[in-house]
């Protein structure tokens, strides 16, 4: 069975090869598997289970994308024919914040639907393998939404795309391209800011980001009830899911993004079962918010985030806006294998200095109380505070969560006030917390600037200091790709130096 598998594989390669070069294409739309990073076969390991889970090798696959979790779920047609999980892939790093991308250079990660084709599969990506995005679908164009390049791809390092190690770009785009020698034309890429349940939506529902992420929502519930890959359209800017012909109609609905929405129906079938779906979910989010479910602070100041498996092998890891993992936990992460190599060249999430800055004075108005059960800043308080006042820039923490209960003398004493941190202050804190190995006995009292990074030598080209090939992570490869030391000295080929475009 696997070898005739094999060979259909082969010879649908051929054929697509063929069909490229009758057909001519562009510098841009080259063929899926010219190389012999974009030919590896899909692991041994994940095609038995594919066997397990009634699927076959070159079905076709949806993909779905959580930036808070900081996961990627490859989703693959069974022989029943509606989609099931076959494999989740942690993300290496992602940058920017919860939400939709807005603009160029906003360093932003897109949210929403795309669809990929072949021609966005990029074999001989600077970043071992890549496909993109798709950024901006015709409801980002409706709104004047602009942006280029935003891509899934390798090297784990990130300027408004997803990154993964090699070995799980290589695995993710075998699996693409599979479905694309079994006749799949396009593949569906969802995005979103966090799964999509009722306690993060009540976590987040004082977020701007609110009314976009239940339009999107309606996908997701789509999807949840179906399982079949939903029907997207645009209309009036915004989102239409599984819209059809009205029983009286002649033709089928045009959609334009900036146009008045056609006449159409959604097949009754899935509009009841996704309207008890969304019923379900609304009781379940009203009993969160009425027992107090705490807000989710807005962390502007922190760029992007990366899964805590990642995190827990960096130097000064952290997993920024990602869910994150307390110190034990991310000691006992720290001993577990790594799905994939992680370079040298990474940087975890940090903050972005020009937000800590221009953040206001005041605590956000959203913020809610948590029970005080942290302990975590008991001893910044001894210090005035200092740490504590950081923390609710950062939106790490605030006075209302700190477990500790103040000295008695500090209700008797008479001494004037100190003086608020200043924002110098303030941003000298910001580096200190996230740069590895600062020395902080050569701190000025008043100075903040950001930490210098070291010089960039000329730009050069990947394809003679990067290995070809990239192990499966299905088959084990990241044994040894724990990273070990001090943060290392960016590189040459850093994703800073090959990556000239703004995102």
């Amino acid at each position: 069975m696997n070898s005739r598998s094999l060979a259909r594989a082969l010879l649908a390669s051929v054929a697509l090869a063929a069909s490229l070069v009758l057909a001519g294409c562009d510098t841009d739309q080259v063929s899926l598997a010219t190389n012999a990073k974009a030919n590896q076969p899909v692991s041994p390991k994940l095609v038995a289970a594919m066997g397990e889970k009634d699927m076959d090798l070159q079905s076709p696959i949806l993909i779905r994308l959580f930036k808070s979790e900081a996961e990627l779920e490859i989703w693959k047609q069974t022989r029943s024919g509606q989609f099931a999980l076959l494999k989740t892939y942690p993300i290496c790093r992602w940058s920017g914040d919860l939400g939709p991308k807005v603009r160029e250079g906003d360093r932003q990660a897109p949210e929403g639907f795309y669809s990929i084709n072949p021609s966005q599969m990029n074999p001989q990506s600077a970043y071992y393998l890549s496909f993109n995005t798709g950024f901006p679908n015709a409801f980002d164009k409706a709104l004047g939404r602009t942006g280029s390049q935003l891509m899934v791809h390798g090297d784990c390092s990130s300027r408004g795309c997803y990154a993964m190690t090699d070995e799980q770009i290589a695995e993710i785009y075998s699996l693409g391209r599979e479905s694309f020698f079994g006749g799949q034309k396009a593949f569906q890429f969802q995005a979103y800011p966090f799964k999509m349940t009722p306690v993060n939506m009540a976590k987040h529902r004082n977020n701007p980001n609110m009314a976009f992420w239940k339009m999107i929502k309606e996908g997701y519930d789509h999807f949840e009830v179906t399982r079949q890959e939903p029907k997207v359209d645009f209309c009036e800017k915004k989102y239409v899911f599984d819209a059809a012909k009205a029983p009286d109609a002649k033709r089928d609905p045009v959609f334009d993004a900036s146009a008045k929405c056609p006449a159409y129906v959604i097949p009754e079938d899935i509009a009841s079962a996704v309207r008890e779906k969304e019923q379900r979910d609304e009781a379940e989010y009203n009993k969160l918010v009425a027992k107090g479910t705490p807000v989710a602070r807005m962390n502007t100041g922190i760029d992007g985030g990366m899964n805590k498996i990642f995190a827990a092998k960096i130097p000064e890891g952290s997993t920024g806006l990602s869910e994150g993992a307390e110190g034990n936990t991310l000691q006992m992460l720290a001993m577990s294998k790594a799905p994939g190599t992680i370079p040298g060249t990474v940087n975890p999430p940090k903050p972005n200095l020009d937000a800590v800055a221009a953040a206001p004075q005041e605590e956000p108005v959203v913020a809610v109380a948590a029970p005080a059960t942290n302990t975590r800043v008991a001893s910044a308080e001894k210090s005035g505070g200092f740490f504590s006042n950081l923390g609710r820039k950062m939106g790490l923490s605030t006075a209302d969560t700190t477990a500790t209960t103040p000295p008695p003398q500090a209700t008797a004493s008479v001494a004037p006030a100190p003086a608020a941190p200043s924002t110098a202050s303030k941003l000298k804190a910001a580096v200190t917390r996230f740069v590895p190995d600062h020395d902080k006995s050569k701190d000025a009292p008043a100075v903040a600037a950001k930490p210098v990074e070291p010089a960039k030598p000329a730009e050069t080209k990947v394809a003679a200091t990067r290995p070809a090939l990239k192990p499966s992570v299905s088959d084990g490869a990241a044994d040894g790709a724990q990273m070990a030391g001090a943060a290392p000295v960016v590189s040459s080929n850093s994703f800073d130096s090959r990556f000239g475009a703004v995102k």
